[in-house]
This record gives C-alpha cells, sequence and structure tokens, in this order.
C-alpha cells in the first residue's frame, strides 16, 4: 500500500506491524538477528520513520542515509543511547521511546534478581549439578534474609518505586533512597529520600535503576564501593555504563562488597569468560528487564503507535 514508509530494523510483533501497515509501506528485515550495518544503511534512504531496537545505531551516518524524508526514529525500548539525539534535534527528527509500558516487569525482575543474589540461588544449583549436593550441613550455602535490612534505591521513577513496594512485604526495615528531588509516592511505603552517601553507607541491598546521564555514569567506581557495606549486596538493572565493571570485579574479588547481580554490563554482551561469569558471588543475566511476553508486545505496539500518532495526528508534521 502507499502512505509513508517506515523501515522496521527487526522480526518483531505481528499485532505492531499490522497497525503500521494500516497507513504505512512497510519495509521489515525479517530476522530475530541485528539488522546488518551496510543494509541498515541502504534501506533507511527515504523512509520517513524508522522502528528500531538498542541493537541498532543510529547516528549521524543513518541520518545522512534516510535523508530530509525522515521525521521520526521509534525506538522498542526504554532507554535510547543508541540514538544520537543531538543529531536528531538538529535535524527536526523526533525520538520516541516506550518508557512506561515494561516498568512492572523490570520492577518484579530486580526483584527475582536480588532474591537470587541474596539466598545464593545458583550456586545451589550448581552444587546439585555437579553433584555436590550431600548430606545436610549446617553453614553450606547461607544465604541473608530482608527482615530487619536497610533496601537503598538509586532512582525512585516508576521501576524504584515498583521495587520498593514488592520489597516492602520481606519485611525490610528502612526503605531509603537517593534521586534528584524527593519522590512524594515515597511517603506511602514510609521510603526516606537520603543523600547518596547516606545511601551507600547504610544500605544492605543497593538497588541501580536510574538513568544513564553524564552524573551516573561510572557513579559506581572504587571509591563508590569503599562507602558500601562489605555486606551489601549491589543490583544494577538500568545500564551497564551506570557501574565501572573493572572496579565492581575488584569489589567483589576483595570483599568490599559482598555480592551483586547485574543484567546489564559494560560491554554488552559480556564474554563468557569475563571475571563478573565466572565469580560465585556475581549473577549475570542477558538483560532480561522486560523480557516477558505481556511487556515487549505491549513495547512493540507502543513504538508502532509512537510513529503513526506522530505522522498522522502530530500538526507539526509536515509530510
Amino acid at each position: 500500500m502507499g502512505g509513508p514508509r517506515v523501515l522496521v530494523t527487526r522480526d518483531v510483533h505481528q499485532e505492531a506491524i499490522d497497525h503500521l501497515k494500516e497507513k504505512c509501506e512497510i519495509d521489515i528485515w525479517n530476522s530475530e538477528k541485528a539488522m546488518p550495518r551496510d543494509e541498515l544503511l541502504k534501506r533507511v534512504k527515504g523512509v520517513s520513520a524508522i522502528f528500531c531496537t538498542i541493537s541498532d545505531t543510529i547516528d549521524a551516518e543513518v541520518l545522512d542515509a534516510a535523508g530530509p524524508s525522515l521525521k521520526i526514529v521509534s525506538t522498542m525500548s526504554v532507554g535510547t543511547q543508541h540514538i544520537s539525539n543531538f543529531e536528531c534535534r538538529r535535524r527536526n527528527v523526533y525520538v520516541a521511546n516506550t518508557p512506561d509500558v515494561a516498568c512492572d516487569s523490570a520492577a518484579e525482575f530486580t526483584v527475582t534478581l536480588l532474591l537470587m543474589v541474596a539466598r545464593r540461588c545458583l550456586e545451589g544449583e550448581e552444587a546439585v549439578k555437579d553433584g555436590h549436593w550431600g548430606k545436610w550441613k549446617p553453614m553450606w550455602i547461607c544465604g541473608t534474609e530482608f527482615g530487619g535490612r536497610t533496601l537503598g534505591i538509586l532512582g525512585f521513577g516508576r521501576v524504584g518505586f515498583g521495587v520498593a513496594r514488592r520489597m516492602k512485604p520481606f519485611g525490610v526495615e528502612r526503605i531509603i533512597y537517593n534521586d534528584v528531588n524527593k519522590a512524594s509516592m515515597g511517603d506511602d511505603l514510609g521510603a526516606e529520600f537520603v543523600d547518596l552517601d547516606t545511601l551507600l553507607r547504610e544500605s544492605d541491598f543497593l538497588i541501580i535503576s536510574c538513568a544513564l546521564t553524564g552524573l551516573t555514569r561510572h557513579l559506581f567506581n572504587s571509591d563508590t564501593f569503599k562507602k558500601m557495606k562489605p555486606t551489601a549486596i549491589l543490583i544494577n538493572t538500568s545500564r551497564g555504563l551506570v557501574v565501572k565493571t573493572p572496579d565492581l570485579v575488584e569489589a567483589l574479588k576483595t570483599g568490599q562488597i559482598a555480592g551483586a547481580g547485574v543484567d546489564v554490563t559494560d560491554p554488552e554482551p559480556l564474554p563468557k569468560d569475563h571475571p563478573l561469569v565466572q565469580m560465585e558471588n556475581c549473577i549475570v543475566t542477558p538483560h532480561l528487564g522486560t523480557n516477558t511476553t505481556k511487556a515487549r508486545l505491549a513495547m512493540a505496539q507502543n513504538a508502532a503507535l509512537n510513529i503513526t500518532s506522530f505522522l498522522f495526528y502530530d500538526s507539526n508534521c509536515k509530510q
């Protein structure tokens, strides 16, 4: 059919494609693997919209290849770090993401990862697989309980609040958080707004759920880890670059902190022989935060809706 041309860079949910097909001409890269760079540069020429994922780097080269017809880049993700926002603004290209629909999924997974690390679940599973499960031992693979402990959260947005709400029934004594501003929704949980040093110093479990900015990039480094409790557990489900990976490795090796769970890493993916992957006191998962059927469908549908809403209902958009 006719209409604005949309390049979809990945095989996504049919519901999203059907929505786009109602008014647009679609070019789809029908593969679960990322579209090769040369293919992206070739296919993007003359399109009105790009439906992309976090695996696609949308930079000046891609924007130049697309030309002046490009109106919107819609990403099926919360983060937009793979898109050059500066170059898009310079060309008056709108950037849209899907920040709301995956919050519950991300919060649930963050709690899951925290539970796995605190109770040393993978060590137990590996012991069974390796044949090391013998008679009961009083001090074998002992984890950490949540009752009477302090849960700290960096970034008290939808995901951070969702984690706090889910952890409250586990009996944590205090919930403390740090963000740009005090969040009124934290009052309902009795959560305390504290400065960063207090968060680092007093948290037994520290959840990173903040955005990646110039201020948060490598915020967790060797100096930061020295301020944390040696019994503390760090969980990162936000952005890999918030944590300086070599410093985390050293902190776990030397006992500056007790354990970590990371669903996002720098680099990503991590090589299978990376030190973090080999450590017993660290669980690395492959960016599973939004990996639920419901969340991924909603993300695809919203990414498609962002395109049609902008192209057909934004009075400032000239086609």
